[in-house]
């Protein structure tokens, strides 16, 4: 078998085996110098690593690793790829974890060393249950993150809400993206997500990865699981919104327990999905963002200046001004800056704080909608489009 074959089964192998106490590979590895070494152990020589009555006593032994090399080979054939623990392309910042996997299953159009190394690598996490202010900050953050010198790779774990909407940023502004699956690479999760999924695997740079073997499952363990892998590859995590309980707060502990930087979003004191943001912020564990100047200098990125994008209003202005003219201008400007200004306002408080009549207000905000600049709710709530702020 030649050698990093067998060093890619190995430790593919030793995954299956230590998945969830790695802890163990890492000590093996270490004493060893090679996955591929454990399994030249004689069974008396793993009793003395392990103990004679490990639950893993005849796990370690030739059949396991001819498996693992079955199963990546047939991975290969469908186009999955694997990266051991003990490759010089191993991303450094997850090897420096104490829980380091034995390595990774990923999806991706790019070499190991495009994907893993050569750049900054910044963690945005959060809620499923995105708030239109959750949505507008994630983009926010991301869009600063590619305008910094050291564009950086965004980590997060194409969940609905703060995740996918960091993702599909980062490949809108052209920056690469990794997301982290709570499941085995043979499928994506949440199905929902799949187009999303390929866009990734397609984006230079970017990759869909997993510690998980094929077949498993996402359930509930897996998910706090996988919270390590994307910590563990970021030299940051930012939490945009969660509620006091939270895959991303548990994100935020993992990332200080590597001596990772933290940061938070903070939020409405009586907001729910900012209560675990202003927690973090308030025990010190999270440093607040508060606004976009000097942002990127904060995460490590480099100083620059930020470039200075239209404001909503302006950007309504410009808009219908080129269309219409002047004609009704004052009236389209003033509503859209109050639902900027007022997110989830809805028709009625519009009227009252525009003094215009509810036909037109009505009007205003059809026109707004039907061109892409905002969303109302069938409770009539109205909401700048996340893409146009």
């Amino acid at each position: 078998m030649e050698d990093l074959v067998k060093e890619r089964a190995g430790a593919a192998a030793l995954g299956r085996i230590f998945g969830y106490e790695p802890l163990y590979v890492s000590g093996l590895v270490s004493k060893l110098g090679s996955a591929a070494a454990v399994f030249d152990l004689s069974p008396r020589e793993a009793d003395a690593l392990l103990g004679p009555y490990s639950k893993y006593r005849g796990k370690i032994c030739p059949a396991a690793l001819d498996a693992a090399c079955k199963e990546l080979k047939a991975l290969s054939a469908r186009g999955f790829h694997y990266i051991a623990c003990t490759e010089t392309d191993f991303p450094a910042l997850l090897l420096d974890c104490p829980d380091c996997p034995a390595g990774l299953y990923y999806i991706s159009k790019s070499e190991p060393a495009a994907i893993f190394s050569g750049r900054p690598a910044v963690a945005v996490v959060g809620t499923r249950d995105i708030s239109p202010y959750g949505r507008e900050w994630t983009r926010k953050i991301v869009q600063t993150c590619a305008q910094a010198p050291s564009r950086p790779c965004i980590i997060s774990g194409l969940a609905y809400g703060v995740d996918i909407t960091a993702h599909l940023t980062a490949l809108d502004c052209g920056i690469p993206t990794i997301a982290v699956l709570p499941c085995g690479i043979d499928s994506i999760y949440p199905a929902a997500h799949r187009q999303a999924a390929e866009r990734i695997a397609e984006a230079p740079a970017s990759a869909i990865v997993t510690d998980y073997p094929p077949e498993t499952s996402p359930v509930a363990f897996t998910f706090v699981r996988r919270n390590r892998i994307i910590a563990g590859l970021a030299g940051c995590t930012v939490l945009v919104e969660s509620k006091p309980k939270g895959g991303g707060l548990i994100t935020c502990r993992l990332a200080e327990s590597y001596g990772r930087e933290v940061f938070a979003l903070p939020g409405r004191v009586d907001d729910i999905r900012s209560a675990g943001c202003n927690a973090l912020i308030r025990s010190g564990s999270a440093q607040a963002i508060t606004g976009l100047e000097g942002l990127g200098e904060q995460l490590g990125l480099g100083k620059y200046d930020i470039r200075r994008k239209p404001d909503f209003a302006e950007s309504v202005a410009a808009f219908y001004g080129a269309r219409h003219g002047t004609a009704g201008l004052d009236s389209i400007t003033r509503i859209a800056s109050l639902i900027a200004g007022n997110r989830g306002i809805g028709l009625e408080d519009l009227c009252f704080r525009s003094g215009e009549p509810y036909n037109e207000v009505a009007r205003i905000a059809m026109m707004l909608e039907a061109d892409g600049f905002i969303c109302i709710d069938l409770m009539q709530r109205c909401t700048i489009n996340a893409r146009k702020s």
